[in-house]
C-alpha cells in the first residue's frame, strides 16, 4: 500500500483510469453510530418524533446519498449501483446505521457505503434535534468489502 493511486508522478490529484480493470461483483458494508439519551432513542424507535417517521427518512437519505456519491466526493467514479440497503437498529448508545452497497463494475463501492451511512446519520440527527441537540455521530467506518483485485477485507 505504499503509493497513493490518486496522486500522479508530480503529486497532483487525479481520477484513476479504471478502463483496463475488469468488472467484478463488489460489496461494501459501512456503519455510523449515534449517541443519544435513552428518551430520545425511545421516541425515535417508537415513532413519536414531531417531524414524523425518522427511520424511513434516514433510509431514503442513505439510498440517495449512495447514488450521488460521485457528485460529493471529487475523485469517485460514477458507478451503476445494483443495490443499497440501509438498516437502522437501536443500540445501547442510541442508534446504529448499517449500509450495504453493491455493484458489478471496475471499482469498489466503499465510498458509496460510507456516504450512505454518513448522510443517513445526518438525516437522523436532523429529525431528532428538536428534542435533543446534543446527539453525537461517531464511528463512521467501513466494516467490510469484497470483490476486485484486493479481494476480501473485514474490520
Amino acid at each position: 500500500m505504499g503509493q497513493l493511486p490518486h496522486l500522479d508522478a508530480d503529486g497532483h490529484a487525479h481520477m484513476i483510469d479504471v478502463a483496463g480493470k475488469r468488472d467484478s461483483p463488489r460489496l461494501a458494508v459501512a456503519e455510523a453510530n449515534l449517541r443519544m439519551k435513552p428518551a430520545t432513542a425511545a421516541a425515535l424507535f417508537g415513532g413519536e418524533l414531531p417531524k414524523g417517521d425518522a427511520l424511513a427518512v434516514a433510509r431514503i437519505a442513505g439510498i440517495q446519498a449512495a447514488k450521488r456519491t460521485p457528485e460529493l466526493i471529487p475523485l469517485c467514479h460514477p458507478l451503476a449501483i445494483t443495490s443499497v440497503e440501509v438498516d437502522i437498529e437501536q443500540s445501547d448508545e442510541g442508534a446504529r446505521i448499517i449500509t450495504r452497497v453493491g455493484t458489478t463494475g471496475p471499482t469498489g463501492v466503499e465510498m458509496e457505503a460510507l456516504t450512505a451511512a454518513s448522510v443517513a446519520a445526518l438525516s437522523l440527527y436532523d429529525m431528532v434535534k428538536g428534542i435533543e441537540r446534543g446527539v453525537e455521530i461517531s464511528a463512521v467506518r467501513l466494516l467490510e468489502k469484497s470483490g476486485g483485485r484486493s479481494g476480501e477485507w473485514a474490520r
